[in-house]
């Protein structure tokens, strides 16, 4: 599920929003203590805006999709940080699908994908692979990437450090089990990154991806909301957010009929994020 439940007027990069509104919403009745007092205990939460990618700067101008000066546009995560843009040359971007598999949603995504030859990567709930492990292998045999999104998609930033290395654990043994492939990307629920959550990733090889364009197609609201956040917000490198489950994703399918040809007459080119 996606966490950006701010006003749309708030005008900053939406990380930062994700890290405010993440506070605000996911960790609800205890607020900042709550965050402090965990995060102390699952080895210092970093928040979304601690975590702007390292390496390489683009550009010292406004960045396009956030308007932030100097924000970093590489597409590899360096120095345990996520991967917020891509850096994959001009028109460049990546479509992710989060929370499945879904048995009714997921393979509409995949043929709409298949119809227009486009690669996604596709953030799984472990417990969900579990219960659909076709539906992850025809993700797979589709040529797709396949992301570790955790156990039971919670957020990592409140848990222990070893209750939150068993989440990611538990998540690449279901993928793996169900597709023969070891998830070589992992995405943080909430878009909620810790030091031992960027720890364990190096570790097991997998590289974290957050996204950038979050047109928030898990609240429903409608069709063409979800069409004209995409179409307004993407530029060159985005890592566009959507889901396939967690809900009715009906919106999201009838969205992505729309966008996914408009940004392909618009002339970007999706890769796989990482």
């Amino acid at each position: 599920m996606g966490t950006d439940r701010g006003p749309r007027t708030d005008r900053r990069p939406g990380w930062e929003r994700r890290a405010a509104l993440t506070r605000r919403s996911v960790l609800g009745v205890g607020g900042i203590t709550l965050l402090v007092g965990c995060a102390a205990e699952a080895g210092k939460l970093i928040s979304p805006v601690q975590a702007k990618p390292a390496g390489h700067i683009a550009s010292k101008t406004s960045h396009p999709t956030t308007g932030t000066a100097g924000h970093d546009t590489t597409g590899l995560a360096t120095a345990g940080k996520p991967v917020f843009y891509l850096d994959a040359g001009p028109k460049a971007i990546a479509l992710t699908i989060d929370d499945g598999p879904d048995a009714s949603y997921t393979p509409q995504v995949l043929r709409l994908l298949a119809r227009y030859q486009v690669t996604a990567m596709f953030s799984m709930i472990g417990i969900e692979v579990g219960k659909l492990p076709g539906v992850a292998r025809d993700v797979a045999d589709a040529g797709h990437v396949i992301a570790n999104h955790t156990w039971q998609h919670v957020n990592l930033g409140v848990l222990s450090p070893s209750a939150a290395v068993s989440e990611m654990d538990q998540a690449t043994e279901a993928i793996q089990n169900a597709t023969g492939i070891a998830p070589s990307r992992f995405r943080a629920p909430y878009g909620v990154w810790s030091r031992t959550v960027l720890q364990r990733c190096a570790e097991t090889g997998m590289t974290p991806i957050d996204w950038s364009v979050d047109p928030r197609d898990w609240a429903r609201p409608g069709v063409s909301s979800i069409v004209r956040d995409i179409m307004r917000t993407t530029r060159s490198g985005s890592i566009i957010l959507e889901h396939d489950g967690g809900g009715n994703r009906s919106e999201t399918v009838a969205a992505l009929k729309i966008v996914i040809p408009r940004l392909l007459d618009a002339g970007y080119h999706f890769v796989a994020p990482g």
